[in-house]
């Protein structure tokens, strides 16, 4: 099997992801259990959470429903799954690894509108003419309006090489990913770039000189409490019997319990769910997450702004350009 192909996982969180849309007016589980719109091969059918599954090929999900700001029920489906079991949060790690980065700016270790290259060391954004009159800055790269490329990435099979940050930067062997580069003026567009957050990765280690799970556990999910989520790549040895395996698209697991992301942590965390949700949503509260996270004279809208918003918000608008969704 080739790791072009599907995994399950992407469909997993959309699917969940729908379930919790449809059921937000509801704190009743039944809502998100029964009578699910599901369109197939062009048809919508309406099913049950576990017929849906088994249609789609899924082997488990797990659902966290957030109500007036506190966690109404948390839920898991499929042989095996509980509401302790870890999923692969995939680039919903970026919000954390946007706390994390906005944490260091708090602290006064980096600069929202400096150039990035001016306190990169291990690596440098390569110049060409997008970037010649406006630089590349840690509010684009939080924004994904930095002009960065390569939307995403696709992991590596147990057992294959795996690259360091700087080769996949670079796009060189045994990376299987192309370049990161800046591909449109930095501010002129919304770009979706996970390789803008490797960038973020880059810089963050060398702010500080600290790894970057270490910077993550320190920063965001030692405060928060998140005690069932890491960074670790592979999986902390603690957490790893909780795991789930990855599975293709057709519902075979993947060799080794699933891809390898070896230096693409802001996209990897793998975390428990219901923690995640938790997270998310008080940390756009003024007395949640966030007030475990930065000191008071931090401003709330600088931390959770259009300008510095996670990645998965909407996309902000420029003149002349239409908003895109990821």
């Amino acid at each position: 099997m080739e790791m072009s192909r599907r995994a399950v996982l992407p469909t997993l969180m959309a699917f969940a992801a729908g379930f919790i849309s449809k059921s937000a007016r509801a704190a009743d589980p039944a809502a998100i259990e029964i009578d699910l719109a599901l369109t197939v091969d062009g048809v919508e059918k309406r099913l049950g959470i576990d017929e849906a599954l088994r249609l789609l090929k899924v082997p488990s999900a797990s659902i966290a429903l957030i109500d007036r700001g506190e966690i109404a029920f948390a839920r898991a489906y499929g042989e095996g799954a509980t509401p302790e079991t870890i999923y692969q949060a995939a680039s919903l790690s970026k919000f954390v690894t946007a706390v994390g980065a906005m944490r260091l700016v708090d602290q006064g270790k980096l600069n929202l509108d400096e150039d990035v290259n001016d306190r990169l060391t291990s690596w440098r954004v390569p110049a060409n003419s997008f970037d010649a009159t406006r630089k590349v800055t840690l509010r684009g790269l939080l924004s994904m309006t930095g002009g960065i490329g390569v939307p995403g990435f696709i992991g590596y099979e147990p057992g294959a090489p795996l690259p360091t940050l700087t080769e996949i930067l670079n796009g060189t062997p045994p990376a299987n990913s192309p370049p990161v580069t800046v591909i449109a003026v930095p501010g002129s567009a919304y770009h979706y770039s996970g390789g803008g957050y490797e960038i973020t990765e880059a810089l963050l280690q060398d702010a500080t000189g600290e790894p970057f799970t270490k910077l993550m556990q320190d920063l965001v999910l030692g405060p928060a409490e998140m005690t069932s989520s890491s960074f670790a790549e592979p999986i902390a040895p603690d957490l790893g019997p909780r795991a789930v395996s990855g599975h293709y698209g057709d519902g075979a697991e993947l060799p080794g319990a699933g891809a390898s992301f070896p230096s693409m942590r802001p996209q990897g965390c793998g975390r428990r769910r219901p923690t995640l949700p938790s997270y998310c949503f008080k940390s756009a509260e003024p007395g949640g997450a966030r007030a475990m996270c930065f000191s008071p004279r931090t401003p709330c809208a600088r931390c959770l702004s259009s300008k510095t918003a996670a990645p998965m918000a909407s996309a902000p608008r420029f003149p002349g350009t239409a908003a895109t969704s990821s």
